[in-house]
């Protein structure tokens, strides 16, 4: 095994941590005799006890060993694997390396347990290769990647020969990316400063679609129209969605991710304290292949906050064109984003600063800096009353639009008025009722 690891040309930068790496010393030290049999049962069942970590984490199943390179080769970002994404595999000098790599990562597919396993007793190697997992709730693992895992990994189990196994794992680069960005549609950052940010995927992000928006047809045609047109290629501009609470906005913008997903769009959430390092977030997806959503929830300032500086900094791009391939989209109960107060408005306040009203316009011109800007208002009755039947029908409860009617105005009246928040609240207690009333 560590010969084949050995030569690994694009691939080979493994961490030394990494399972493969690890085992692949394990068996060089036993085999050359500078461990012994007790201490490489142990160090084998390290390894195999960390694979198996992971496999509950993404759910993998089936052939665990195969699932695991299987992962290694799809989250390498390389200069091979990332010209992929970009363009596939075209005719090139690298493609020799690459095929390098990938005789010996099916060599370490087909790689052959039994004589180790024979030799030191043990038996978890075989029972790798046929893995029955316990079957888990969406939450509990990473299904996205998971199903993506195991397809790819099925397909390279079949492969014939070597131009197969470089001809599915390249199709793979191709259709879905690399590494992190290629497997997940949403990440948050973590990190303070530039030297220490890194992108955390956000895991079984919320799957609604805007079909499930009932109502608010306008509103999501506006996002559907700019969409569309980023992630063709075309033209599009940062959206602001405005308005009262609950009206949909958050979810319109989680809907839109889901439905273009497919299409290389990608979504990447950031707070207001990290506005200062949105230059170095840019930076650092300006030239990957996909279409990223820089994605701003419940966005306002008060009049002593300046963050909203660095966002305008970033919207106008400064020297540097803020690349194409970003967009910001942003949510808020305020149209201007930033706090007004009278004072503003007058020019003849004694507080130190000559032309007050210079202030608010500096203010008011951030919320300018969205090309697209989309109104969600509060529902009126007869809106709210379709949302609740709509979402009743979707739901399959067993109750007449008059029980219903009856029960979602004493709902609202209790909890916070007419909106899509509190209509989806009350389908939730309604179906809470539902559920109840079955089981007795």
């Amino acid at each position: 095994m560590y010969q084949e690891i050995a030569n690994l040309i694009l691939y080979g930068d493994l961490d030394e941590d990494t399972i493969l790496y690890q085992l692949g010393e394990i068996f060089r030290r036993y085999e050359d005799g500078t461990a012994t049999k007790a201490q490489t049962i142990r160090d084998i069942y390290t390894q195999v006890k960390r694979l198996l970590t992971v496999a509950t984490e993404f759910g993998f199943d089936k052939n665990l060993w195969h699932n695991y390179l299987t992962f290694l080769l799809i989250t390498d970002e390389n200069p091979f694997s990332l010209t992929c994404e970009k363009v596939g595999a075209n005719v090139g000098s690298v493609n020799h390396f690459a095929k390098n790599d990938f005789q010996a990562f099916r060599a370490l597919f087909d790689f052959d347990f039994s004589k180790i396993e024979a030799e030191l007793g043990i038996d978890c190697f075989s029972r790798l290769s046929d893995y029955k997992a316990i079957g888990k709730k969406e939450l509990m693992y990473n299904k996205n990647v998971s199903e993506k895992v195991q397809a790819l990994s099925e397909r390279l189990e079949q492969a014939q020969d070597d131009d197969a196994f470089f001809t599915a794992v390249t199709d793979f680069y191709k259709a879905y990316g690399v590494g992190m960005f290629g497997l997940n549609k949403a990440f948050r950052i973590e990190g303070d400063g530039a030297g220490s940010l890194s992108f955390l995927p956000i895991n079984n992000m919320d799957k609604v679609m805007l079909d499930d928006l009932i109502g608010y047809e306008i509103q999501k045609k506006q996002l559907i129209d700019n969409t569309e047109a980023f992630v063709e290629g075309r033209k599009a501009n940062n959206v602001l969605l405005f308005g009262d609470s609950g009206t949909g906005k958050s979810t319109s913008i989680k809907a839109i991710v889901n439905q273009y997903y497919d299409r290389g769009l990608r979504m990447i959430e950031i707070y207001k304290h990290q506005f200062k390092d949105l230059s170095y977030v840019i930076n650092q997806i300006k030239n990957r292949n996909y279409r990223f959503i820089i994605y701003m929830d419940d966005l306002s300032f008060e009049e002593f906050e300046i963050e909203y500086k660095f966002l305008k900094a970033v919207i106008e791009g400064g020297v540097e064109t803020k690349p194409e391939n970003i967009l910001i989209y942003a949510t808020s109960n305020r149209r201007h984003l930033i706090k007004e107060t009278w004072n503003d408005r007058s020019d003849m306040e004694h507080s130190g600063e000559i032309h007050r009203s210079d202030t608010i316009e500096e203010k008011l011109s951030l919320a300018n800096r969205f090309g697209v800007a989309i109104c969600y208002s509060k529902p009126t009755p007869k809106q709210y009353y379709e949302i609740v039947y709509g979402l009743a029908r979707k739901q399959g409860l067993p109750y007449s639009e008059e029980e219903l009617h009856r029960e979602a105005q004493k709902w609202e009246l209790r909890h916070g008025g007419l909106s899509g928040r509190t209509a989806q609240q009350f389908i939730n207690y309604m179906a809470g009722l539902a559920g109840a009333e079955q089981s007795q």
